[in-house]
């Protein structure tokens, strides 16, 4: 009637794979990392030092060695860069709670607060728009 299948299906999983697998607590380091170094790039961009270093030093500690530092300039508005950055910490932040990284988990969520604050006093500092004494 039918012909036996000879070959193995492609649906069996191959137990001697000749590639490198990774455990899921390495592919959350990788990603945290990825996570963080982009925030240390718009950190640098900003010119904030101390906190960049602080993110250096979690880079760092992922990697196993630390990361190239400078300040690519996009020519952003410092009120997008405190978004994106805002971003990438919150990103960071939910990687570092799900590998329970408690020290890259309350530096990222110091840098979205720290964000968050800059974000507002840019909106306070910025014209409302309204004119003076028009009636």
């Amino acid at each position: 009637m039918y012909e036996p299948i000879r070959s193995p299906s492609v649906h069996t999983p191959a137990d001697e794979a000749d590639f490198p697998h990774r455990s899921r607590e390495e592919e959350l380091d990788i990603q945290l990392a990825g996570h963080l170094a982009a925030l240390l790039a718009v950190t640098d961009e900003l010119g904030l030092g101390v906190p960049g270093d602080r993110i250096a030093e979690q880079v760092a500690r992922l990697r196993g060695a630390p990361p190239a530092r400078h300040a690519g300039l996009t020519d952003a508005a410092p009120a997008e860069l405190h978004r994106r950055a805002h971003a990438l910490a919150g990103r960071a932040l939910l990687v570092a709670a799900s590998r329970a990284d408690t020290t890259a988990a309350i530096l990222s969520a110091e840098r979205m607060d720290a964000h968050t604050a800059a974000l507002a006093a840019l909106a306070d500092a910025a014209p409302s728009g309204q004119l003076v004494g028009a009636h």
